[in-house]
């Protein structure tokens, strides 16, 4: 069974088996959570990343999908990119972003990770709704068989706090 917690502050000063990053399609570092780990993780993780794109990622990392790297200076082993989906009031992404949380997990279970940190995916600029963001994240965890041990939610801001508290309540 795995154990959902939230935890309000910085994901960059978690100490986990892996910590999820919020990344761009790119993987070469951007803003936000992206840009935070790759501040605080150090260059090893650029240059991971930069090989898995020369490698098998020439055209980036698709939507929903997960790698990961070497966790570089953080308290963590490895790093999980992940690509979250931008929200439209036209289209109906949610398996997007659900998707981001099942591969991480699956990714995760791949590399023996007991321990993992995700931020709130997709929320930032690519303007998901906090609650529906929340009710995905956590529905997604509660109903992908893992090994994961702890899934822990890194919260940034008190409205991204509440509104996955309000989705454990």
């Amino acid at each position: 069974m795995t154990t959902m917690t939230l935890v309000h502050g910085d994901i960059t000063r978690q100490s986990a088996d892996v910590i999820v990053n919020a990344a761009n399609s790119s993987l070469l570092g951007g803003g936000g959570v992206d840009g935070a780990i790759h501040r605080r993780g150090g260059p090893a993780i650029l240059e991971e990343c930069r090989r898995l794109r020369a490698a098998r990622l020439g055209r980036g990392l698709p939507t929903g999908q997960a790698v990961a790297t070497t966790a570089g200076e953080l308290d963590a082993r490895w790093v999980i990119h992940t690509v979250g989906a931008v929200w439209s009031a036209k289209e109906d992404r949610s398996d997007l972003l659900a998707s981001c949380y099942r591969e991480s997990l699956r990714l995760a279970d791949e590399l023996g990770a007991r321990t993992v940190a995700f931020p709130a995916i997709s929320t930032g600029v690519y303007r998901w709704p906090m609650d529906d963001a929340a009710r995905i994240a956590v529905e997604t965890v509660r109903n992908t068989p893992t090994a994961v041990e702890e899934v822990r939610f890194v919260l940034f801001d008190d409205r991204a706090y509440e509104a996955f508290a309000r989705q454990l309540d």
